[in-house]
């Protein structure tokens, strides 16, 4: 299926590893023009090497999302790079485990920050620069409908990114775009393989709670993402899309 991507722009934070790397990847291989951004210089690493099969059709930014002053300067980088942005998708790693009880306000809030506040805030700075046809995927994650054990972080901020995203939808409706969450279940991405060694057991408990019986691979997630923010998904908007192998035990 040609899912009509090729020269269009795409912004994929979180690019450089794991679930964003996955679809910065798909949306190259679809034919997009990509700008991949990540806190650390790995995302100039990662951009260069994709460049060796997609030439200028890649770029890398270092920008963190918790800070205010990444906006503007991740707009400003794509729009310069290839004069508009027709996608948007936003990744990037959850906050630390922790109990409820356990989390300090000063944890909260810098939670907050990165894992509600931030794509918020590029969210609303990417809007005024798409034209009809523009796509905002939020990556999210199954906390949005159940809390998981220890993630208290995640279960607190994730529904009310899921919520904030259903708000937007609605807003950005008449201007001919879309909003859609896209959330993971047990993916092994390199953090996921790296918490299951560290717990083996708690680890096996959970994936046995998985009707398909095994981990997702981040291409697998990436190939649901990259469908959903395409033109041919032209249709679906303000809902999320449940990527977890049959582990959601509700519509």
């Amino acid at each position: 299926m040609d899912l009509r991507l090729t020269d269009r722009v795409a912004l994929v934070t979180g690019g450089s590893s794991g679930l964003g790397l996955a679809c910065a990847e798909q949306l190259l291989a679809e034919g997009a023009r990509v700008l991949i951004t990540s806190r650390s210089e790995r995302a100039l690493e990662v951009a260069e090497r994709l460049a060796t099969e997609h030439g200028d059709r890649v770029r890398g930014l270092v920008a963190d999302l918790g800070d205010a002053d990444a906006c503007e300067r991740t707009t400003t980088a794509v729009t310069e790079a290839w004069g508009r942005l027709d996608v948007l998708v936003c990744s990037g790693g959850g906050p630390p485990s922790s109990s409820f009880m356990e989390t300090s306000d000063d944890a909260w809030r810098q939670a907050f920050d990165q894992v509600f506040l931030g794509p918020v805030r590029l969210a609303r700075a990417c809007v005024p620069l798409m034209e009809p046809g523009g796509c905002i995927g939020l990556v999210l994650s199954n906390s949005v409908y159940a809390p998981i054990s220890e993630l208290a972080l995640s279960n607190g901020l994730r529904p009310g990114l899921a919520m904030a995203a259903k708000t937007l939808s609605d807003e950005v409706a008449p201007r001919g775009l879309r909003v859609v969450g896209l959330v993971p279940g047990r993916i092994a991405t390199p953090r996921t393989v790296a918490v299951d060694e560290s717990s083996p057991e708690v680890s096996a408990a959970r994936n046995r709670t998985i009707p398909l019986g095994r981990l997702g691979t981040p291409e697998e997630f990436a190939s649901v993402a990259t469908f959903m923010v395409s033109p041919v998904a032209s249709y679906v908007t303000g809902t999320c899309v449940v990527i977890d192998g049959g582990a959601l035990r509700t519509y």
